[in-house]
């Protein structure tokens, strides 16, 4: 605990980071946290100041949060599905003690508009959308970190479906928990989905590395859809996320020991057409694992008081 809290506290300065979307997963994923475990509201300012520095790269025309790229630039507007994780800072901050309705505009804004141009007709992802700034049209699609642009990034995919999940949780929206199951069959009935649940890097390159973030993203989005879908399609989500985390608690995937610098997951894959983090171990895949180990025993525990 001691320790937890110097390191968290060492970020204090990222609430006014400007240099991407991230500034989400970084606060919330740590502070956000901090806040629930410690049951404090110390952090809460910097939270909330970290939703106003996100809403910084939030442009009204288009209704979008710019994922990468500086602010000020005219010419480019990146948009991906990562972007969808930092959405519950957002949502967090409308509803805190100092926080502003205009947060959870800008992100079910985000939403909406991620949900209707980022994904193709079988609910499939796209990685990068550039939209122009002049009309709000896409101006291009890029591969990014995907095999191809007619492909399905893997990770992108676990993104959606644990962001569209959120969202429902957060707001309400019937369309978000639809939209949350349409591309979440897409991953789990997949015909190159491997048997154990842990997607190759890309769906469009079976064969080629595995990404265990992908398969942990996903096993901990599907834990919370499950509760809100059909007891049937329930049941088939659970299933799907229990075997994902008993092939990621396997030797196939988890480490032993030191064996990779005390991470938990071996076998991620960060952004392989630039050839970087290529089976790696990736903070983000130990991150939601231990997540969705979390969300499981709730389950079960639930279950065992029934």
């Amino acid at each position: 605990k001691e320790r937890a809290t110097v390191w968290t506290e060492n970020l204090k300065p990222i609430s006014t980071y400007k240099g991407n979307h991230d500034i989400g997963f970084m606060m919330y994923c740590s502070f956000g946290n901090a806040r629930r475990l410690l049951k404090t509201e110390k952090y809460d300012h910097l939270l909330v100041e970290a939703a106003n520095t996100l809403c910084l790269r939030f442009e009204p025309k288009l209704g979008l949060i710019r994922s990468w790229g500086k602010v000020d630039d005219r010419n480019n507007f990146h948009v991906i599905p990562d972007n969808m994780m930092n959405l519950e800072l957002l949502e967090w901050a409308a509803k805190s003690k100092n926080g502003k309705k205009r947060f959870a505009d800008v992100a079910r804004s985000h939403a909406d508009v991620t949900m209707k141009n980022h994904f193709r007709a079988d609910g499939g992802t796209y990685h990068v959308l550039n939209y122009s700034q002049k009309d709000g049209r896409v101006q291009g699609i890029n591969r990014g970190q995907g095999a191809s642009c007619f492909t399905a990034w893997s990770r992108g995919q676990s993104w959606a479906i644990y962001g569209y999940t959120m969202m429902y949780r957060e707001s309400g929206n019937k369309a978000y928990l639809d939209f949350a199951q349409k591309v979440t069959d897409f991953a789990i009935n997949h015909p190159n989905m491997p048997e154990d649940g842990i997607p190759y890097w890309d769906f469009g390159a079976p064969g080629e590395e595995r990404d265990s973030s992908a398969g942990s993203i996903m096993a901990s989005g599907l834990l919370e859809l499950a509760k809100y879908v059909s007891p049937e399609k329930g049941a088939m989500y659970r299933a799907f996320a229990t075997k994902q985390l008993l092939s990621l608690a396997s030797p196939a995937y988890f480490s032993e020991g030191d064996e990779i610098g005390h991470f938990l997951l071996k076998h991620g894959v960060g952004a392989k057409p630039s050839g970087s983090e290529v089976d790696t171990p990736l903070n983000y895949g130990d991150y939601y694992f231990l997540e969705a180990l979390v969300r499981f025993r709730s389950a079960v525990e639930k279950e065992g008081q029934k």
